[in-house]
């Protein structure tokens, strides 16, 4: 589980269960003898790339460690409808306690890495990545930047913390980009902080005086046509990193690797895709 924060996930699992339980799953507690083991299966009812398997093991062992499950498809295999992905055997009661949790979880991630996939897909053969953004749930974005990468796309920064990029409000509430640059070097040094910077540039004018200014890392080309981004690449001419971005679609993203971009971030990884049609049945 790369770059998983395992007390991160611990905490995830109690407090999910906790919104979910509370007191008790009192439906199940009524109809469902406390000591009957059961067997239930993940039933795929959809096409695309399964995540959250290794999620869903962690789920029912904080529920009941002694729970046994038995994984036929791993995390970021192509699935399609009536494929088994795991079956789970252990007291019923707590199978149902924790189904709602994994289907949840399982069918979020499942979405999102088929699209990520997707995308990356799209541009199969060229040198550039597919980057996630910060447009992630709250509080589920660890779990949603797993799945981008079970998709077979690339984190972009965690969060606000860990890079600074330097996007048109920064910008404007600064001044200019020249000053904007300026601070942001003078603050870095000031806070013994060694942190990489993109700034974002909405048009050629921008672009120049970025170039000009320069100390820094990357160079993200916003809202940019196609034409007017092979312009922009050829003068950034390899002194910087370059990211395209803004609105770009799985229609569009191979148009816009092919200007030669090192980077294309898509929101839309995390924020627009459709969920995996998943269920648990008794077997």
């Amino acid at each position: 589980m790369n770059r998983i924060d395992h007390q991160e996930l611990t905490n995830f699992i109690t407090n999910a269960l906790h919104e979910d339980v509370r007191d008790g799953d009192h439906t199940s507690l009524a109809c469902v003898p406390k000591e009957a083991i059961g067997k239930a299966k993940l039933l795929v009812k959809d096409e695309g790339i399964l995540a959250g398997v290794e999620l869903a093991k962690k789920i029912f062992h904080q529920v009941d460690p002694n729970f046994e499950i038995e994984v036929f498809i791993e995390d970021g295999t192509p699935v399609k409808y009536g494929e088994i992905a795991f079956e789970v055997r252990g007291k019923s009661q707590a199978i149902l306690k924790a189904e709602r949790l994994v289907l949840n979880a399982m069918q979020r991630m499942s979405g999102i890495a088929t699209l990520s996939r997707q995308f990356v897909t799209a541009v199969e053969g060229l040198n550039v990545q597919i980057l996630d953004t910060r447009k992630t749930t709250p509080l589920l974005r660890f779990l949603e930047k797993w799945a981008v990468r079970i998709g077979g796309a690339t984190n972009y920064r965690t969060g606000l913390y860990d890079r600074i990029m330097i996007k048109d409000n920064h910008i404007d509430f600064c001044g200019t980009i020249t000053q904007a640059v300026v601070q942001t070097q003078a603050y870095l040094n000031e806070n013994n902080l060694d942190l990489e910077i993109t700034l974002e540039v909405r048009d050629m004018k921008e672009l120049k005086e970025a170039l000009a200014v320069g100390q820094i890392n990357r160079i993200m080309l916003d809202n940019f046509d196609t034409d007017t981004m092979r312009e922009a690449v050829a003068l950034i001419d390899g002194r910087f990193e370059v990211e395209a971005s803004g609105g770009i679609t799985l229609e569009t993203v191979r148009g816009y690797a092919e200007t030669g971009v090192d980077f294309i971030s898509v929101g839309a990884l995390t924020h627009s895709f459709k969920s995996m049609d998943l269920s648990l049945k008794k077997k």
